[in-house]
């Protein structure tokens, strides 16, 4: 049974586990990365907890970062990850495990992780989405994961939904992630993003619900599936007022009944996600869209 080693790189955490091409995730590990000086402190911490596995039975490695990226993350700029710059993510990882590896953006990887076995098994045309640190998107159009110029499709945190909205530090004003991630959420209240009261979460809710009814208009799909800390952590106040927002803004004869649905795979979505990017970039087919 072929074996993926899956890494999950995240603004709060980098996590790592073993993952068979039937989903299910083995051992598991993980590290804060938070707070890093440099780029090599913050790999070190990531090659700590790699180095703590048994890679005898491993085939192929499968990463999931955010982005942008380079192809296949030769170089990846993590918004959320102010040391890593043009980082060479791929190949430190690659030459760390001795294994054939593949890089994708962590949005992506989720929705072929959604795709695969979570709440969009057996749907052709949806986007999945990351509301947590950052806001992050794959899309996924014909069964065909949408790759762009240099893998970066998706990018829906960077949509405008509010222009005269929150200057969040290092965004254009009113994008997506300026409005509804835990940074801005933050950002706007003073307090941790958990600690956001309910108008806060429904308004999260209401923006992530704009940028999804116009990608329904957009790309003709009706299904968006949502994970991240903040999405799944507000629960049904922002799905509730997701779900209004997009029922509003999607009122074309092919967008009209677009659905917000939190991601089936819960936690478990970016490890899984990752291994999907393993076993798909090296030809194993594994219920991939």
């Amino acid at each position: 049974m072929p074996v993926a080693l899956a890494v999950d790189i995240g603004g709060t955490k980098f996590e790592v586990a073993t993952v068979t091409d039937t989903g299910e995730i083995g051992g598991r590990a993980r590290v804060d990365s938070t707070g890093a000086s440099d780029a090599e402190e913050l790999f070190g911490r990531l090659a700590g907890i790699v180095e703590s596995f048994d890679l005898d039975p491993v085939d192929v490695c499968g990463v999931g970062s955010g982005g942008p990226m380079l192809p296949n993350g030769e170089e990846v700029s993590p918004l959320n990850i102010g040391v890593w710059r043009d980082f060479p993510l791929r190949s430190r990882v690659a030459e760390l495990t001795g294994l054939p590896t593949f890089v994708d953006n962590d949005a992506k990887a989720l929705a072929l992780a959604e795709g695969w076995l979570g709440a969009a098994v057996g749907v052709s045309n949806y986007i999945a989405m990351v509301v947590s640190t950052g806001v992050g998107g794959g899309i996924v159009l014909n069964n065909k994961l949408l790759d762009g110029a240099l893998g970066n499709a998706g990018h829906i945190g960077h949509v405008v939904v509010e222009p005269e909205g929150t200057e969040l530090p290092g965004h254009v004003r009113g994008v997506l992630e300026g409005e509804a991630s835990g940074t801005a959420i933050a950002f706007r209240t003073g307090a941790p993003a958990s600690e956001a009261p309910a108008d806060e979460r429904a308004r999260a809710g209401t923006m992530v619900g704009r940028a999804v009814g116009s990608v329904a208009n957009l790309l003709d799909l009706q299904l968006a599936v949502v994970a991240g800390s903040v999405a799944l952590g507000y629960g049904g106040v922002f799905f509730e007022a997701a779900q209004l927002e997009c029922d509003r803004v999607a009122q074309l004869q092919h967008s009209v009944g677009t659905r917000i649905v939190p991601a089936g795979l819960a936690a478990e979505g970016p490890l899984i996600g990752a291994a999907a990017v393993g076993f798909s970039g090296s030809g194993h087919r594994v219920g991939e869209q």
